[in-house]
């Protein structure tokens, strides 16, 4: 039989909402992450009601004083709450539709870091939704599946059916190819490890199981993963070509098995026959357990697209949509095969997606890529909070306003969930940080907009077939009692069930006895048990016979099979050797073909960057030009104010220095005179005292007795050390040692060699003036056997002017005679002159 195709069955076309049709609000539940700070704006009231409270930030910034928020939903979940009690009361009542022939969109809504990846795919020890929705379904159809390749996607968003003949060969087929594919050698890791756990860590699977399934119908699961990435979809699941090289250049790449990174081919959207939305050529690969499930889970992660940020360590830069599709048609009126009949067929479909958070650029500090991937994330969760506004408009005003679906792919794509192609379910992730508080309130303003939302009831689907319920279970009695049959575990009368078996003659006679003393009905019985007894021997012995019968036509057929297996192996080695020619000479041309594709490509991308660079190069050309005028002109101003300056600084040290030379010579003027009016007072004196005082007598030397020489003078070995940074004085006093060893940078060996240490220090002092400080030092040796310095003196050179000299009243000479000692010889000569003076005057006016 060769499989029929027909139209997908239980899809009506789409016409327009009527106002009596039964309708469902959309269902909105929260769940709250636990927080990673101690300041939280967020607390569960009950089971319903979630608290939302501004932080002191919020305040800060806002005009005005923000109050506490009350927001409803379905259900909140604390952030204790487990995996398991979220997909209880959230994703296991869409399983059960979906089993059952309905769809079903559960999507996750929040800010970026709120727990949204981790609600949907969980942990490999603890699942999240998405594994648990696939132990589900595989724990309630494990027995009633159909064997591989029976279903048969369509590519146009339907299934075909092939016989058990058709689909072993197609099994054989796939077999056949997989062993003619090279082995896949281990590479370099590939974009992210997210699935490197998953698969070091063993699967433990959810015992969930779903009661309401029909054990007429055959089951068939099919699963497809795809990304939204800049608005643009990608097939995360498809298989790259492993013949081609990998690509020079491109923005994107999939890092495939072979170590060839493949870029990705976008998809496209298209409308079936039904009005139904589809990515036309995704990757839908069938499963029959959750460990292959998963399989194809953890490849499509590796190749979605995550990064860093400043908010999360890897957050999700593309909407994720795992999409799980359930076909499922009765069975024959035998119940062994599928009914060959595609206007049976029922596909439904759960949709998980995992929206990107939104983002906010003044937090993230994206740039580059990353601000262009959050640009568009942001876009598109407008686009959909949008269509929801929308849509509660038409529906609470009766308004008939265009829902732009196709504004954004993610509303698009899901357009029929919101018209009444299934159940809509929304999880509202809440990460209750204060510093997340402006983000939060947003999302819980789309929620509650979103809960107002109504959906129509998809309807029920029935499979009215008009076959007898119970096939399948009647097959598995019919059976199993043969085997039984076979094996002689039965009685001689026993009747196969389900099937026509062989008769044993009459039915039974009256075996009611009239009296104690009936002979014949216990006659009547006797032979007819005999009768009975040499047919099962008859019916035995014919059924001997035609198992030897049977036997020997299948050693016949098995004998002829052997020789046209012969014949067919020599005609394909025949066909081998010319089919390898043949594709060899096909790969020749197909890696030539690609080889001047991706040379053409190349010479594009060249001309591309050639394009740009001139283009860079100029207005870098133009920045130089515009900043070395820039520079010149400083140039030129800066120096302009420098000769100015120089000017005016040379005309004021002029100045100065001709006022200072004027005072100096005036100072030298007046001690010049005082002196020698002092040598002529003092000269006049000493020819009096000689003549009338007898000879003065000895007096005590000008310096102090307990003057103490300076070390330098000694005879021991000196290490001098002069800095670069000093200046040569002009003084009279300098250091004068015998034995000694200059250095700027002293080390260990200098000081080994010598006994003293002297460091040579310059600083400027508070008039200006250049103060040389000698600092000295003993060397010894320390008990590590090392050297060390012990400061023990310093001596000051410093260079001073002297102070300016004045006239003072007699009173003040007389007050300073008696007061105490002279201070300084100028002064004393000052004095003496003034007290010449004064005497002189005073004898004239005597005489």
């Amino acid at each position: 039989m060769k499989p029929t195709r027909g139209k997908t069955p239980k899809k009506t076309p789409r016409r327009p909402q009527q106002s009596n049709k039964p309708k469902d609000p959309v269902e909105v539940y929260c769940r709250l992450r636990p927080p990673n700070e101690e300041d939280v704006c967020a607390e569960v009231l009950s089971d319903g009601v979630l608290l939302l409270r501004p932080s002191e930030a919020a305040r800060v910034n806002r005009i005005g004083e923000l109050k506490e928020t009350q927001h409803t939903f379905k259900f909140v979940f604390p952030p204790e709450t487990s995996q398991k009690t979220l997909f209880d009361v959230v994703a296991l009542p869409l399983v059960q539709d979906v089993i059952q022939g309905r769809n079903g969109l559960l999507f996750t809504y929040g800010i970026t870091g709120s727990g949204k990846t981790h609600t949907v795919q969980g942990t490999p020890a603890d699942h999240g939704l998405l594994p648990r929705c696939l132990d589900v379904i595989f724990n309630s159809i494990g027995e009633l599946q159909a064997k591989r390749c029976v279903f048969k996607p369509d590519k146009v968003n339907g299934m075909d059916l092939q016989t058990e003949a058709d689909a072993m060969l197609e099994r054989q087929r796939k077999l056949q190819q997989d062993l003619l594919v090279p082995p896949k050698t281990p590479t370099t890791p590939r974009r992210n490890n997210v699935g490197d756990d998953w698969q070091n860590f063993p699967y433990v699977a959810d015992p969930t199981k779903v009661d309401a399934v029909d054990e007429d119908n055959a089951y068939a699961v099919f699963v497809s993963f795809i990304e939204i990435y800049n608005n643009y979809i990608y097939d995360l699941l498809e298989e790259a070509p492993t013949s081609m090289p990998s690509t020079p250049r491109g923005p994107l790449k999939y890092q495939t098995d072979d170590g060839n990174g493949i870029a990705p081919q976008s998809k496209i959207l298209r409308e079936d026959m039904n009005h139904n939305m589809y990515v036309y050529g995704a990757t839908e690969v069938e499963v029959k357990n959750p460990e292959e499930a998963c399989e194809q889970l953890i490849k499509g992660q590796k190749r979605r697209r995550v990064a860093h940020t400043q908010l999360n360590m890897a957050s999700s830069r593309s909407h994720s949509v795992f999409l799980i599709r359930v076909a499922q048609a009765p069975l024959d009126p035998e119940g062994e095969e599928v009914l060959q009949d595609k206007s049976q067929v029922c596909v439904s479909q759960l949709a998980l997606v995992d929206l990107a958070g939104s983002e906010r650029t003044n937090r993230t500090k994206n740039t580059g890529d990353r601000l262009r991937e959050a640009s568009n994330i942001n876009a598109s969760l407008m686009v959909l909070r949008t269509c929801i506004e929308i849509l509660r408009e038409n529906q609470t005003s009766s308004a008939n306003r265009i829902v732009p679906y196709r504004d954004s792919k993610v509303t698009h794509l899901f357009k029929n969930y919101f018209e009444g192609e299934g159940k809509v379910r929304m999880v509202i992730c809440v990460n209750p940080s204060a510093s997340d508080y402006e983000e939060t309130i947003h999302v819980m303003r789309f929620a509650e907009l979103t809960q107002e939302v109504e959906i129509t009831r998809q309807k029920e689907v029935r499979f009215d077939t008009g076959l007898t319920p119970g096939r399948r279970k009647a097959n598995q009695m019919y059976r199993e009692a043969l085997e039984k049959f076979e094996r002689g575990e039965q009685d001689a009368n026993f009747m196969l069930p389900g099937r026509p078996g062989y008769s044993l003659g009459p039915p039974w006679p009256c075996l009611e006895l009239t009296s104690a003393s009936d002979s014949i009905t216990l006659q009547t019985l006797i032979q007819y048990l005999v009768d009975r007894e040499a047919c099962r021997r008859t019916l035995c012995d014919d059924l001997s016979r035609k198992h030897e019968g049977m036997r020997s036509q299948l050693l016949d057929l098995e004998k002829n099979n052997i020789v046209l297996r012969q014949e067919m192996e020599t005609l394909q080695e025949q066909l081998t050797g010319k089919g390898k020619d043949l594709e060899r000479a096909k790969k020749k041309i197909e890696n030539l073909e690609y080889k001047n594709e991706v040379l053409r490509r190349t010479a594009q991308l060249y001309d591309e960057e050639k394009k740009e660079m001139e283009s860079e190069l100029k207005s870098k050309e133009h920045q130089i030009s515009s900043r070395t005028a820039e520079s010149r002109r400083l140039r030129q101003t800066m120096k302009a104010i420098e000769q100015t300056k120089d000017a005016k600084w040379e005309k004021e040290c002029d100045r100065r220095m001709k006022q200072q030379r004027m005072e100096l010579q005036n100072k030298m003027w007046v001690k010049e005179e005082k002196l020698r009016q002092l040598k002529e007072i003092v000269s006049h004196k000493d020819g009096k005292r000689r003549a009338k005082s007898p000879p003065p007598k000895p007096t005590a030397p000008p310096v102090r007795l307990n003057h103490r020489r300076s070390r330098s003078a000694s005879g021991d070995r000196w290490l001098d050390h002069k800095p670069v940074c000093n200046l040569d004085t002009e003084t009279v006093l300098q250091p004068h040692l015998k034995k000694k060893m200059t250095v700027s940078v002293p080390d260990v060996k200098n000081i080994k060699k010598t006994d003293k240490y002297m460091l040579t220090h310059q600083e400027e002092d508070s008039q200006g003036e250049i103060e040389t400080k000698l600092i000295k030092g003993d060397v010894f040796k320390s008990r590590g056997g090392g050297h060390s310095v012990q400061f023990t003196d310093i001596e000051v050179l410093k260079q001073e002017a002297p102070p300016e000299s004045r006239k003072r009243s007699a009173s003040e000479d007389i007050a300073e005679e008696h007061t105490g000692d002279w201070t300084d010889v100028e002064e004393r000569c000052a004095i003496a002159v003034e007290g010449h003076d004064r005497r002189a005057s005073a004898k004239r006016h005597k005489v």
